[in-house]
């Protein structure tokens, strides 16, 4: 382990896990491993006892699925805001050009 990282501890479904992270990124780590565990909880709580292995694989491709719907989302938006912005330019180059056609000689 190299000297610009530290252990932090995180519990998914009460067991405790020790994580080598870079101590900027700790609030992350945590944040994840707290989504990570309502995620497993939720699965679990919804019906078959499932091992803790099948419980992570369940949840893995549960947030996966959820942040490809969310990318997914994000580039609609972002190719609407272009499509705004080309319309924008459009609109203020029509508009330059009626100011210039007004313009007194």
């Amino acid at each position: 382990m190299s000297s610009d990282k530290n252990t932090t501890e995180i519990t998914l479904l009460d067991r405790k896990y020790l994580i080598a992270c870079p101590p900027k990124e700790q609030d992350n780590l945590l944040q994840a491993a707290r989504h990570l565990n309502k995620k497993m909880l939720e699965i679990r709580h919804a019906g078959k006892v499932l091992s803790l292995e099948r419980l992570a694989i369940i949840a893995a491709l549960n947030i996966t699925n959820e942040f490809l719907q969310l990318d997914a989302a994000n580039l609609n938006r972002d190719a609407k805001i272009v499509q705004l912005n080309h319309k924008m330019d459009s609109a203020l180059a029509e508009l330059d050009t009626l100011v210039e056609s007004r313009k007194l000689p």
